[in-house]
């Protein structure tokens, strides 16, 4: 493989497995960050150690400007963009609707949800045969979320991700006949750090026996799913979103 893979929220977890994987597989790296500039510089360091390319850029992925200066700098130190994973992503706050602070619900849906609107047109600029591009990828990282809810916890992370999932649907719907393929990566219980970072560090041992498996997923199989789908091994993929789950299917099920 080769071209420009730019992965949202790449400074760890499964952005971080992406981007090195991407790497592994030929693609030069734009690691986006946002709050962490030393996890970010580490996987450029490693990207490069292993005689890739990235680079690593800093950006809000829930501010339209960031995202457009960052689109910018690619074009400038990479080339246009082939491949984006739209990855970034919050939980937000955990609690109920009745308990959630206006700026909260707004920070996730302006981050889970509008960014990749924002991010995917400035692709879809660079790839679309429409505007004289390539062609190109689009992957959106939603949640099993979107499919099981977040009622009592976060259901505007849950409702964001479900937005997401439609916006894949459709956008890929639109650019079907200009190169481009949108699809969605479902993930279920992935053992990361957002689950402390969210206020519930044993998260993922509580939820492992919901698994058919018996286990949660990880960021590198994750990203082993990420990159297959941007490959031409699923060239015929589109407009759709598939699950990463270990077969999860509700949300309190003990199997």
């Amino acid at each position: 493989m080769s071209g420009v893979l730019v992965v949202t929220g790449a400074s760890r977890g499964i952005g971080a497995a992406c981007a090195i994987l991407g790497a592994g597989q030929g693609y030069k790296i734009c690691v986006n960050y946002n709050a962490s500039p030393g996890r970010a510089k580490a996987v450029v360091a490693k990207i490069n150690a292993a005689g890739g390319q990235a680079i690593a850029d800093a950006g809000n992925m829930g501010r339209e400007a960031d995202i457009i200066q960052l689109f910018k700098a690619v074009d400038q130190e990479l080339g246009p963009v082939s491949t984006l994973i739209n990855n970034a992503g919050k939980t937000g706050d955990l609690g109920r609707l009745d308990e959630m602070a206006e700026t909260d619900r707004a920070d996730v849906f302006r981050l889970n949800l509008i960014g990749p609107f924002v991010c995917s047109r400035e692709a879809v600029k660079r790839m679309s045969i429409r505007h004289g591009g390539q062609g190109g990828v689009i992957v959106n990282v939603t949640s099993a979320a979107a499919r099981l809810g977040g009622a009592g916890q976060y259901l505007h992370y849950a409702a964001s991700k479900g937005g997401l999932e439609t916006f894949t649907k459709d956008l890929g719907l639109e650019v079907a006949m200009e190169g481009i393929r949108v699809v969605g990566l479902q993930p279920g219980v992935i053992d990361t750090e957002i689950h402390a970072r969210m206020g519930l560090p044993d998260r993922v041992a509580q939820l492992a026996p919901t698994v058919p498996m018996g286990r949660a997923g990880t960021s590198e199989e994750m990203a082993k799913t990420a990159l297959w789908l941007i490959s031409d091994a699923a060239s015929y993929i589109n407009a759709t979103t598939i699950e990463a789950s270990g077969g999860r299917q509700c949300s309190r099920c003990v199997f």
